[in-house]
């Protein structure tokens, strides 16, 4: 039985393939490299570059599977229309209470990034805004409370 598919965006489906090309073909050479300088230092018991190595190693490993499992089974994105708010759409939103602007981009969970303004579809405000037309104001419910937004724009 397969696991819940991978939302990603076309963007998000290259840089995940472009990581996993950098993962394979730059890092675990450079991290084996590390692993072979360490070992030859001597005593691996008291070794702190070995060990150093040897958890980056892992967690380079771990990413490489993780990376590898999304593309397994991936559906992409395809934004719709610029009518109502989607997976892969641009919103921009203006908040009631203070006037403040924000734009979003919704985007599967495995390609958000608050810091880039992509938001995952399965996120509070993601959850209010979808379905959603131009000149909708909607409640999103948050740790803080309730709050207001309205939609200004669907790119």
């Amino acid at each position: 039985m397969k696991g819940k598919k991978t939302l990603l965006t076309k963007e998000g489906l290259k840089e995940l393939q472009d990581e996993l090309d950098d993962l394979i073909n730059v890092k675990r050479p450079a991290n084996l490299k590390a692993i072979k300088e360490a070992r030859a230092l001597g005593d691996l018991s008291e070794n702190a570059d070995y060990d150093a190595a040897k958890n980056d190693q892992a967690e380079l490993e771990g990413r490489i599977k993780k990376i590898e499992k999304m593309l397994e089974n991936y559906e992409i994105i395809e934004k719709t229309s610029n009518d109502v708010v989607g997976l892969g759409s641009t919103v921009n939103i203006k908040y009631i209470d203070d006037d403040e602007e924000d734009e979003y981009k919704i985007v599967g969970s495995q390609e958000a990034d608050p810091f880039m303004s992509k938001i995952s579809n399965e996120s509070p405000i993601a959850k209010a805004l979808l379905n959603k037309k131009v000149g909708d104001i909607v409640e999103v419910e948050s740790p803080n409370g309730v709050y207001k937004i309205e939609i200004t724009e669907i790119k």
